[in-house]
């Protein structure tokens, strides 16, 4: 695996995203993630977030700024090479598990690998459905499972490609609590026992919890960050950028 600056899977460097008549998404945001590592971002309503991961993801594209992804400059890159940077390197996770339901949980898997024209290591999809605990649910289609076990076939299908960062959003946010820790659990077992970058962005403290570090956003900047987080101390960290409501006051809160 290649990856940028100081072992990093993904780097952002001033990206900064206008949408114009004065809406700034984003403005001006540095930060890395390192490789084998587990990033919560979080923020208030509004913080962000979606444009930071749409932009890290190489689906959007910065007003400025430079973005790093897999060692791959992304600004010079044609629609096509990103397309197939994407396809070959990214895995996404969804709140609304994008499964198709007429096809299988099995071909729901391998459709990206089918779709991008390469041979489907059927051992690995065995194993990989294994993992997830739907050795057994194979043949059945989407609308015969669970939320928690669409949420896993989409986990299943987004590692099988084995990506060298997997981009999450809200992934638990249309799960109840037992069936969110499992699939958490199962994105951490993915940064441990394979070495793969995950991305999430979460509202949920407790989600958050499960990453190695969590990155505050607040008003389309970096506002916080903190390593080895429990849920108490990232929900107390969301109060103090809800109320204060700007980046440099939540630091100053902290001195």
């Amino acid at each position: 695996m290649t990856s940028g600056r100081g072992g990093e899977a993904v780097r952002l460097d001033g990206v900064r995203k206008d949408y114009g008549k004065g809406v700034v998404a984003l403005g001006g945001v540095s930060v890395g993630f390192p490789v084998g590592g587990f990033t919560a971002v979080m923020g208030p309503s509004g913080s962000g977030k979606s444009t930071f991961l749409h932009c890290a993801a190489g689906l959007d594209r910065p007003s400025s700024g430079s973005v790093v992804l897999d060692g791959r400059e992304l600004a010079g890159m044609s629609e096509t090479a990103l397309t197939k940077l994407r396809r070959d390197r990214v895995g996404f996770i969804f709140q609304g598990f994008n499964l198709l339901p007429a096809l299988t949980v099995e071909q729901n898997v391998t459709l990206p690998a089918m779709l991008a024209g390469r041979r489907v290591d059927r051992r690995l999809v065995e194993q990989m459905l294994g993992r997830v605990g739907l050795g057994d649910r194979r043949k059945h289609l989407p609308g015969q499972l669970s939320g928690g076990q669409q949420q896993r076939v989409a986990i299943a299908r987004a590692l099988v490609t084995r990506p060298a960062v997997v981009f999450a959003d809200e992934p638990t946010g249309a799960l109840d609590t037992r069936t969110a820790a499992e699939v958490l659990g199962l994105l951490r077992e993915s940064v441990r026992g394979s070495g793969q970058t995950v991305i999430m962005v979460t509202h949920d403290p407790v989600a958050a919890s499960y990453a190695d570090r969590v990155v505050f956003l607040a008003d389309g900047l970096i506002a916080d960050e903190v390593v080895s987080p429990t849920a108490a101390l990232v929900a107390e960290r969301m109060t103090h950028l809800g109320a204060w409501g700007s980046p440099a006051a939540a630091l100053a809160g902290r001195a």
